[in-house]
C-alpha cells in the first residue's frame, strides 16, 4: 500500500475537467479540491468523484492553495491545477526527488503539446518572470502551477501573497531559505472543454497576473532593503 500523498487542487469553475483529473490520480494520491467560489457545481462534482472538498471564500489562487495546505494531512503535498491541462500520472516523477531527499521543492516545466496550448502573451510573461527568478538565483525556466514539497516546510516559508503572485513569492522564499529546487519536464495539454483559464486565457488575465508578480517583487525587494538598513544601523551602534 503506497504512502498517501495529498494533492491540493485550487478550483474555480472546473466542473467539466474534474472527473478526468480526479480519475487520473495515481493510487495513494488523495484529492483536496479547494473551491474558490465556483458557480458551475464544481464542489458537488468533486465530491461525487471521491475528492475531499474544502471552501475558500476569499478569491485568489494563493488563498486557495494556502487553504489546501492547511487542510492537507500528509507529509508530502502536491499542488496541481484542476483544469485538465496536466496529467496527474506524472506526479510521481515530481514526488521522487523530494521523497528521496535530493530536493526540497520539485516543480514541472511545461512542455506544450502544441503551439496553441500556451498563448504567446502567457508564454512571454512567464519567460520574463523566469528570467527575473534566475537573476535572483532561482534555477527555473518556468513558473509552473504543478509542484511538490513537504507540507510543513511550505507553511513555514510564510508566503503571504494570496493572489496570482503566490508561486513567485514561494520560489523567492524557497531560494532564500537555501532550498534545493529541481525542475522536470511535464506535458502541458489543452484545458478540458468547458473551462477557461483565469490567467493565460486572455491578455487581461495575463496582465493581472503580471501585476501581482510585480507587487511580490516590490514587496520582497522592499523587505530586503529594510533588512539591509537595519543591519547597517545595528553595525554602526
Amino acid at each position: 500500500m503506497p504512502t498517501p500523498i495529498d494533492v491540493v487542487l485550487p478550483c474555480l469553475d472546473e466542473a467539466a475537467a474534474l472527473p478526468g483529473v480526479l480519475a487520473g490520480l495515481p493510487p495513494g494520491y488523495r484529492a483536496i479540491v479547494v473551491d474558490n467560489g465556483s458557480r458551475d457545481g464544481s464542489p458537488q462534482v468533486a465530491a461525487a468523484h471521491g475528492a475531499r472538498v474544502v471552501h475558500e471564500p476569499r478569491r485568489g489562487y494563493g488563498a486557495a492553495v494556502h487553504t489546501g495546505l492547511l487542510a492537507a494531512e500528509t507529509e508530502l503535498v502536491c499542488v496541481l491545477d484542476a483544469d485538465g491541462s496536466f496529467d496527474p500520472a506524472e506526479l510521481p516523477v515530481l514526488v521522487e526527488p523530494v521523497a528521496a531527499g535530493r530536493a526540497e521543492l520539485s516543480v514541472g516545466r511545461r512542455r506544450p503539446v502544441s503551439a496553441r496550448v500556451w498563448p504567446w502573451h502567457a508564454r512571454a510573461g512567464t519567460a520574463v518572470v523566469a528570467a527575473l527568478l534566475r537573476h535572483r538565483g532561482v534555477p527555473l525556466r518556468d513558473l509552473s502551477p504543478i509542484r511538490v514539497a513537504r507540507r510543513q516546510a511550505l507553511l513555514d516559508l510564510g508566503v503571504t501573497d494570496r493572489a496570482f503572485g503566490y508561486p513567485l513569492e514561494l520560489m523567492i522564499r524557497a531560494a532564500a531559505a537555501g532550498w534545493r529546487i529541481v525542475e522536470s519536464d511535464v506535458r502541458y495539454a489543452p484545458r478540458a472543454a468547458g473551462t477557461r483559464s483565469k490567467v493565460s486565457g486572455s491578455v487581461r488575465g495575463t496582465l493581472r497576473a503580471t501585476r501581482d508578480f510585480v507587487g511580490v517583487l516590490r514587496t520582497v525587494d522592499g523587505s530586503r532593503a529594510a533588512d539591509d538598513r537595519s543591519r547597517t544601523m545595528d553595525g554602526s551602534r
